[in-house]
């Protein structure tokens, strides 16, 4: 009965979070932008299924900062905090217990490959936003790894339904290599606005640039506008 309770409650703030940015994720480029660039099929939004510049591989090439660690699942904490009503600090067992979200979507990385059709499994940032309850100040998300790394998102391109904290890919658990045990994914922008081996996200009531924004990287990194750098 308690667990359905804070079912209720989640789904619920999805809602209201919903309708507060409906109108602005709309309105974002991977949704709405009249004249993308790219070639093929149409993605499920709309977009090319294939951004200008990238090209399509069925590896999975491994890039980070030179630093994988090695975070167990015992040790694995993720912090919830900023511009919100209800900080909290998830262990393992906590994000476990929270809706579980399947979803395939693409990857596309800024270094122009893109891996298709990706089978992932995770928890919307959506019902992680629902269970924290940002502030009407909050603008934006910082994201920050385990590895030291960061990187920014507007509330309206991380509240999109696609965007997952996930544990797993491809029927695995996610490999330490590709971020494990958790990363973020965001699947209409380049990937590198997900953090891997992610254990903090601070709501923002501004916009400030993260790891690779402050060294010449876009800052809104939109694939179908062959968005990379500043």
């Amino acid at each position: 009965m308690e667990e359905n309770r804070k079912l209720d409650k989640i789904i619920e703030a999805r809602m209201k979070l919903k309708e507060r940015f409906e109108k602005t994720i709309k309105s974002t480029p991977s949704l709405a932008d009249d004249q993308p660039l790219g070639s093929g099929p149409a993605n499920r939004h709309g977009m090319p299924k294939l951004p200008e510049g990238q090209f399509e591989t069925q590896k999975w090439p491994v890039l980070d900062l030179g630093y994988k660690p090695d975070v167990s699942l015992e040790r694995w904490r993720l912090r919830l905090d900023g511009e919100v009503e209800n900080p909290v600090v998830l262990t393992w067992a906590d994000f476990l217990a929270l809706p579980q979200t399947t979803d395939v979507s693409d990857f596309h990385c800024v270094t122009t490959w893109s891996r298709m059709d990706v089978p992932w499994v995770g928890v919307r940032l959506l019902d992680l936003a629902a269970l924290v309850q940002p502030n009407a100040t909050a603008t934006h998300i910082m994201c920050y790894g385990y590895d030291t790394y960061t990187t920014n998102v507007s509330l309206e391109e991380a509240l999109k339904p696609d965007v997952l904290l996930v544990h797993t890919a491809d029927g695995q658990p996610l490999p330490r290599d590709h971020g494990g045990p958790v990363r973020m994914i965001t699947p209409q922008l380049y990937a590198w606005k997900g953090a891997k081996w992610i254990k903090r996200i601070e709501f923002l009531p501004q916009n400030k640039l993260g790891f690779w924004e402050e060294r010449g990287y876009s800052d809104t990194a939109y694939p179908w506008r062959n968005d990379r750098y500043s």
